[in-house]
C-alpha cells in the first residue's frame, strides 16, 4: 500500500510559477514510476509527467519545456515545478504511483491560473 499526499496548489496569474509536492508513505525506491496527472472540468484526466525509479522523465507535449518533475529521494517526495503557467493549465492535479503490484492516487490539489 502506498499513500500519497499532495501539496502546493493554489491561485496564480498567467506566466507565474507553482511547485507541487507529493509525499509518499514508503521508500520512493520501491516505486517503479511516479507521476502527475490533471483533470480540468468537463475533460478527461491526462498524464502530465512521469519519473521512473531510475530517474527517466517523460512529459506531455502541452507542458514540455515549462514543467519539470523531480525526485527528492531523501524525503520520499516528488515535485512538479510548473513555470510559465497558462489558463489552460487550470485543473486538479493528482499524484500517482505505480509499483509492480498496483497503482495509487493522491486526493488531488487544485491549480487555478487566472488574472
Amino acid at each position: 500500500q502506498v499513500q500519497l499526499v499532495e501539496s502546493g496548489g493554489g491561485l496564480v496569474q498567467p506566466g507565474g510559477s507553482l511547485r507541487l509536492s507529493c509525499a509518499t508513505s514508503r521508500s520512493i525506491f520501491s516505486i517503479n514510476v511516479m507521476g502527475w496527472s490533471r483533470q480540468a472540468p468537463g475533460k478527461q484526466r491526462e498524464l502530465v509527467a512521469t519519473i521512473t525509479s531510475g530517474g527517466s522523465t517523460n512529459y506531455a507535449d502541452s507542458v514540455r519545456g515549462r514543467f519539470t518533475i523531480s525526485r527528492d529521494n531523501a524525503n520520499n517526495t516528488v515535485h512538479l515545478q510548473m513555470n510559465s503557467l497558462k489558463p489552460e493549465d487550470t485543473a486538479v492535479y493528482y499524484c500517482n504511483a505505480r509499483t509492480l503490484a498496483a497503482g495509487y492516487w493522491g486526493q488531488g490539489t487544485q491549480v487555478t491560473v487566472s488574472s
